[in-house]
């Protein structure tokens, strides 16, 4: 099956079924709060490299923690008792994504281009993309950001410049999310740290049932 490629005049996508083994589904257009709304929607991401064509993705079987499931392990419940512990939410929603990309780049390569921090940077202006920190006695020690859509929040990256600082900024965005009778945390792909944390996997079709329901 053809990789598909996207007009960029023309806000659309293939069905998204139609994706190769990998869930490459198509490359090119742009990075429009309104193509990445409708890419969102319907389990489908960007993630290339800088100086590739945008590339969109939309992997067969889904990764997701549920809030509810959030899985909190002793040692760090012991360590949430120890420390005064709160959430931050949209304290600087472009300097949070920067902070993501920065301990990427050094450490293994990043998807987060100049692009994309615009992209994003407009899709919070828009009430559409979120950051969540975690900060411990008074100072931020990692955090988050994604999309929101509906009761659905879809995570893109996170960093830790502190002691727990990434698995804490992923509890208080659950324990937030499962206060609002959100659906899910879309992780897009499994590593052992968000397994850790209570990811499973799920189908497209269960994955599509849960954005539909909220």
């Amino acid at each position: 099956m053809p990789v598909f490629k996207l007009d960029k005049n023309l806000i659309s996508f293939p069905d998204p079924t139609l994706a190769e083994p990998d869930g490459l589904l198509a490359i090119g257009g742009d990075l429009s709060v309104e193509r990445l709304l409708l890419a969102y929607s319907n389990g489908i991401f960007p993630w290339y490299e800088e100086g590739q064509p945008y590339m969109w993705w939309c992997p067969k079987e889904r990764y997701i923690i549920r809030p509810s499931n959030i899985h909190i392990s002793h040692s760090l419940a012991k360590y949430m008792k120890k420390h005064e512990i709160r959430a931050v939410i949209n304290r600087d929603f472009s300097d949070t994504m920067h902070r993501c990309r920065m301990k990427r780049e050094n450490a293994e390569g990043t998807w987060i281009t100049d692009d994309m921090e615009k992209a994003y940077g407009a899709l919070n202006k828009s009430g559409y993309a979120m950051a969540v920190e975690s900060c411990v006695d008074g100072v931020i020690s990692g955090g988050l950001y994604g999309v929101v859509i509906g009761n659905n929040f879809f995570g893109e990256s996170m960093y830790s410049d502190r002691e727990n600082g990434s698995k804490l900024a992923l509890v208080l965005l659950a324990l937030t999310l499962r206060k609002a009778d959100f659906g899910m945390i879309d992780c897009q792909f499994h590593t052992d740290f968000l397994e850790s944390m209570g990811g499973e996997y799920i189908s497209y079709s269960e994955y599509m049932d849960i954005i539909g329901k909220t």
